[in-house]
Order: structure tokens, then C-alpha cells, then sequence
């Protein structure tokens, strides 16, 4: 069974293509690839650009969650419930505690 010689030049033809491809695949992969290091740095400045934006937001919501914590023991000390001290010690220390944990991060990270 003897191949048609067309067939074998059209299957060689396809097999070097294929390579040529596959080779300029990889080598414009490699082409594209930066260095670690300036990658990794330029990760670390827009972490360092979003930190405040995201610090203002966690205060906003501290702000929003010491108001509705505000109301919450109002309505309790006039409803005369005992534990309205501890309901109010626990919002104060959880607004105090985002405030802090925003300043420790800030310094911590130096920002």
C-alpha cells in the first residue's frame, strides 16, 4: 500500500506548521512576561492607593453602625430594660475597636 505522495507533502506540510505555531506561541508568551519583583511592587502601590478609601469606608460604617447602636440603647434605657449598660458598653467598645484597628493598620503597614 503505497501513500499518495500528495498526501505525505500535505502531512508534512501540516506537521511543520503545527511546529511553527506551537514555537511562536511560547515564544510570545515569554515576550510578554515581566519581571517578579515589579510585579509584586506594583501589587503593593495599588493596595497602598485603595487603603484609604477603604479606612474611609470603615469609618463611614462605623459612624452608621454607632448611630443605629445609639438609637438601639436609647430606646432601651427609656423602655427601662436592666441590661442597657452592657448594650451600650458593647457598641462603644465595637466603634472604638473599628477606629483603633483602622489606626494600627495604618501604622503597622506605614501608610
Amino acid at each position: 500500500m503505497n501513500q499518495d505522495p500528495k498526501k505525505k507533502n500535505l502531512a508534512k506540510l501540516l506537521l511543520a506548521f503545527f511546529t511553527l505555531s506551537v514555537y511562536n506561541l511560547l515564544c510570545s508568551v515569554s515576550v510578554f512576561a515581566q519581571d517578579g519583583a515589579a510585579g509584586i511592587n506594583e501589587a503593593t502601590n495599588k493596595v497602598k492607593s485603595y487603603f484609604d478609601s477603604g479606612c474611609n469606608l470603615m469609618y463611614a460604617i462605623g459612624a452608621v453602625v454607632g448611630l443605629i447602636g445609639a438609637v438601639k440603647v436609647f430606646n432601651k434605657w427609656n423602655a427601662g430594660e436592666p441590661d442597657t449598660s452592657k448594650v451600650a458598653a458593647a457598641w462603644f467598645g465595637s466603634c472604638i475597636f473599628l477606629v483603633v484597628v483602622a489606626t494600627v493598620l495604618k501604622s503597622f503597614f506605614g501608610i
